[in-house]
């Protein structure tokens, strides 16, 4: 039998989990509008992702990005020009 206390937690990861989908969601369909090609990859990325803290970024990068790639520019996992990761 579930308990009241896992039943809420489970509610609420669902509620965080549809979150993250709208998110994404929204961010690919203001690259749409943009006129912005979404390689399947780049996709990929953004509709995997539940971490609200790295969407919202995203988002905010999505309003003014002329890439796909814009995205991700400030990312650690994506180093941008002149940065010194593995040269």
């Amino acid at each position: 039998m579930v308990g009241v206390g896992e039943f809420q937690d489970a509610r609420e990861l669902g509620k965080a989990e549809g979150r993250a989908e709208d998110r994404a969601s929204l961010i690919r369909r203001v690259l749409e509008k943009h006129g912005i090609p979404v390689p399947e990859e780049t996709r990929e990325r953004i509709t995997s992702c539940t971490d609200l803290d790295t969407l919202a970024p995203w988002f905010d990068r999505s309003l003014t990005a002329t890439a796909a790639g814009d995205l991700f520019a400030e990312d650690p996992e994506e180093p941008g020009p002149g940065s010194a990761g593995g040269s």
